[in-house]
């Protein structure tokens, strides 16, 4: 196709750009809820204040998720979180009244305060949770790494044009002005019809569910009369593209049966019969019935398959390959296209890979099957998560709150991992980890347990024999053996 339409954007980046211009407008009233949490996670003594607030109201000892501004996911999480804790914030703030003199104080950016928490913001922010749960839900959607996403990639934006076009005349004016100003950067993106890449309708149409019968119908109604126009240009741009699929398939064809071909010529040359069969292989060529109709005809004039959740859309093209050869190889293709770079950057994130001081001293052979050996027992059939682990988190911070609340007796199962070397005057510990045998520093007043568990939990950055402490001594040393004889073959 002379490569016009290789570039696709990533379209997690792009809703991130959509949300992070909507939630500008109702940045006060986040902003109140955000000093609100950071005000109570600041000090032990303030958390077991809230737990009390948590018992009186009978709801679940939870941690409250602090955001980082600059991530709306996060943002999302707090709020969302917040929310089931309404009463409980409302009775903290009634008990004390630092929390008020704090977010009446406290300074914004633009050097105005916060002010105080009303029953507006409490409105206001459920509005625009239920509002973000949508963008959400479709981030971990499309950034999917076990799963065709390419299928779902238009209809999932006419969604989002449909749903902000709704939200533009809401009574509620915030969410109106939020929805106003992410419709704005999403008509940057997907509003101009003429500079849509038409390679992201394709996946759509060989969806067995949707064919040209669902993509008409999301063009009309996300861009009306221009739609039409559209779909005709995107009937035209498949067959071409199907025709440069069926040119090299029947050269091959040609190839693979020309030997099953039996020589007539004698037979039908000369005489006044040589007309006869000359005629009669146009006329079959040109009329040759059900059987000359391209497997794109075909396709389309089947009826649509019955949508399912767990619809497989690559097992259907399995299936049905029999039937549409060069159909099948070439949905294989374009099914294959992510809608989202996700995947492909947590495949090659250096996170957790960087070479410290220690292992700088070793020799290249050596880190190279110490990196392989890792990636490859790490490799779990586990799909890309971008949710943050909240279970894994509150329970960092109950080892750290916990034992600043209770004392010297409360005692985390962290220390099973670790060895205590020297207690200091100063309060702080050395000890050393059982496994690798790193040492370490404790202090529970500064990052507390936070540090060790991570240690534990990531301890394939602990040390390059790191999977003694999963798997016998011997299975260990024999792969990491093997992988040392491996890599230097390689070399």
């Amino acid at each position: 196709m002379g490569g016009s339409h290789l570039h696709i954007r990533c379209m997690a980046h792009i809703v991130n750009l959509i949300v992070q211009d909507g939630t500008k407008e109702a940045n006060l009233s986040i902003e109140r809820v955000r000093q609100a949490v950071r005000y109570i996670r600041q000090s032990p003594a303030r958390w077991k204040k809230f737990q009390e607030c948590c018992e009186d109201e009978n709801l679940a000892k939870k941690s409250l998720c602090l955001d980082v501004p600059t991530r709306w996911n996060s943002t999302y999480m707090m709020l969302k979180r917040v929310i089931e804790y309404e009463g409980a914030i409302v009775e903290y703030a009634d008990r004390d009244i630092g929390l008020t003199l704090h977010l009446k104080f406290v300074d914004m950016v633009d050097k105005n305060s916060t002010g105080t928490l009303l029953s507006s913001d409490w409105e206001g922010i459920k509005r625009i949770t239920k509002f973000l749960e949508m963008f959400f839900n479709l981030t971990l959607k499309i950034s999917g790494s076990r799963y065709v996403t390419s299928n779902l990639h238009f209809l999932e934006i006419c969604q989002v044009g449909v749903y902000l076009n709704q939200l533009i005349s809401n009574e509620d004016h915030v969410l109106a002005k939020m929805a106003k100003n992410m419709k704005e950067k999403f008509d940057k993106y997907s509003g101009d019809t003429e500079k849509m890449n038409k390679m992201v309708f394709i996946p759509c149409v060989l969806d067995p569910r949707h064919k040209f019968i669902t993509l008409g119908f999301a063009l009309r109604k996300m861009f009306g009369e221009k739609g039409a126009a559209l779909e005709i240009g995107v009937r035209t741009y498949m067959e071409s593209l199907f025709n440069k699929y069926t040119k090299p398939v029947d050269s091959d064809k040609n190839g693979q049966f020309s030997s099953t071909e039996v020589d007539t010529s004698d037979s039908r040359s000369g005489g006044e019969f040589g007309n006869f069969f000359e005629e009669l292989q146009k006329h079959t060529s040109e009329k040759g019935g059900a059987s000359s109709k391209s497997e794109l005809v075909k396709y389309l004039d089947e009826e649509i398959e019955v949508g399912k959740s767990n619809f497989d859309v690559l097992l259907w093209w399995k299936v049905n390959s029999p039937r549409f050869p060069i159909l099948s190889e070439m949905a294989r293709d374009v099914l294959s296209i992510p809608v989202s770079s996700v995947a492909s950057e947590c495949a090659f994130s250096t996170g957790g890979r960087i070479l410290d001081s220690f292992r700088s001293s070793l020799t290249p052979k050596l880190v190279q099957a110490l990196v392989c050996l890792q990636d490859w027992l790490r490799s779990e059939p586990q799909p890309i998560s971008i949710e943050e682990d909240l279970d894994f988190l509150e329970q960092l911070e109950e080892d750290f709150i916990m034992p600043q609340l209770h004392g010297s007796n409360a005692r985390s199962p962290i220390w099973n991992h670790y060895e205590k070397l020297e207690e200091k005057e100063d309060g702080s510990w050395t000890v050393k980890c059982i496994h690798c045998g790193r040492v370490a520093y404790y202090h529970s007043h500064y990052n507390g347990t936070a540090s060790l568990r991570n240690h534990v939990k990531q301890s394939a950055d602990c040390c390059g024999l790191w999977l003694l402490c999963r798997v016998e001594f011997s299975v260990g040393l024999w792969l990491l053996l093997w992988a040392v004889v491996v890599c230097s073959v390689g070399c």
